[in-house]
């Protein structure tokens, strides 16, 4: 594959779920992008920067890229689920 073939993928960096509140962010360490061996399936590989006492000794997550990328409905608007902050905090 040829560098001008590549996919373009979001930056790696620091991405703020739409479900933040400033009372309690909910932001991640977006680390790269994994392709599933059987699916080929492109998923977003992160870090929760919170705690999340169910995921006790789990820290990586994965989530289907396209899943990623998707607009929700949130309070009447359409907005990304994850919304690119900068590339560290």
């Amino acid at each position: 594959m040829t560098e001008s073939t590549l996919p373009n993928y979001p930056y790696p960096g620091v991405y703020e779920h739409f479900k933040s509140t400033p009372e309690s962010r909910r932001l991640y360490q977006v680390l790269g992008f994994a392709k599933h061996t059987e699916s080929d399936e492109v998923l977003a590989v992160y870090v929760p920067l919170y705690v999340i006492p169910e995921h006790t000794g789990l820290r990586l997550q994965v989530r289907p890229l396209s899943m990623f990328l998707d607009e929700v409905e949130h309070e009447g608007k359409s907005v990304p689920r994850f919304r690119f902050i900068g590339p560290e905090l």
